[in-house]
């Protein structure tokens, strides 16, 4: 039994075969449907989405199956050892889809489970929004050969998931990442990314978007604490640090490379309204594909690879 937890739970041939699924599910949902039929999803969530649940719930049902929505803090999951609502809760699953703050109640939920379990987010990653990256630069350029995402903003989870995904399929990745989130650090991640010679570091971010076919971006704050009264004076500090960082026309200038941010955006400080709506943004499509990468995981997940 295979779980997502992280993309370094995939090889590149692996990654590389969920992308092409999804892109038929995408072009050809037809010829998936009433495929999981009978099957169910549980949904565990104690971070809020849009996406992620959308995606799932709406992926699930599109392919025949049904999900159920269980809120972590509302369940027993809150007070109990995980190990014991895990394993209960996977005898009446066929997967289980959990959004959660921790990595290491991920992990041990995975551990614990008798069917197949899926990080829709943690502190530490994101892969299903790294494989609806890895879906975009692929539906966009036809494949990974020669492609560059020059990664802007704060080292977090989403840059963990990014920088794996790219390197695993052989495409570039360029951080420009002044600040790390401390929950995010993977030491062990980022040194085998280097070791393909597929990962740079630099903080020239005019260089980097010359370079690079897709600038891509995310939240300098983590969305639960935007509006944290707690965490004004952190906002404020790396609204500072981070403003150079920006994109904008004028870091942009002399780049023609396709814009990605993973939602939600916060117009005005990570990203301007104006680069949101540009010709060159694929960001409401790159949001869009979250649904036919999780339909594909969830396929290959289940050992269903054919519609």
């Amino acid at each position: 039994m295979k779980h997502c937890v992280t993309l370094d739970d995939f090889s590149g041939e692996e990654l590389l075969h969920i992308v092409q699924l999804a892109l038929r599910l995408k072009r050809e949902p037809q010829s998936f449907e009433g495929i999981l039929k009978g099957r169910w999803l549980l949904m565990l969530f104690q971070k809020t989405s849009t996406r992620t649940r959308m995606s799932f719930e709406i992926g699930m049902g599109r392919l025949g199956g049904r999900a159920i929505v269980m809120d972590w803090d509302s369940s027993n999951f809150s007070i109990s050892p995980i190990e014991y609502e895990a394993r209960y809760a996977s005898t009446h699953t066929d997967l289980i889809m959990a959004r959660l703050k921790l990595h290491r109640d991920t992990r041990s939920l995975a551990d614990s489970s008798q069917v197949p379990v899926i990080n829709g987010c943690d502190d530490k990653y994101h892969p299903c929004q790294g494989l609806a990256d890895l879906l975009t630069v692929y539906e966009q350029n036809g494949s990974f050969a020669g492609q560059a995402v020059a990664y802007v903003g704060i080292h977090n989870n989403v840059a963990n998931s990014l920088t794996c995904g790219l390197s695993k399929v052989g495409a570039r990745t360029i951080l420009v990442t002044p600040e790390t989130n401390a929950a995010a650090e993977d030491p062990e991640l980022m040194e085998r990314a280097l070791a393909t010679g597929l990962v740079e570091r630099t903080l020239n971010l005019r260089d980097a978007a010359e370079r690079a076919t897709f600038v891509y971006t995310d939240t300098w704050v983590d969305m639960e604490f935007f509006e944290e009264p707690s965490y004004q004076a952190e906002k404020e500090r790396r609204i500072a640090q981070m403003g150079p960082y920006q994109l904008n026309r004028e870091n942009l200038a002399g780049s023609d490379a396709y814009i990605m941010h993973d939602m939600p955006i916060h117009p005005g400080y990570e990203i301007t309204k104006e680069v949101v709506a540009s010709p060159r943004s694929v960001i409401f499509r790159q949001a869009e594909n979250r649904m036919y990468a999780q339909q594909a995981l969830m396929l290959y997940l289940l050992g269903i690879s054919e519609g």
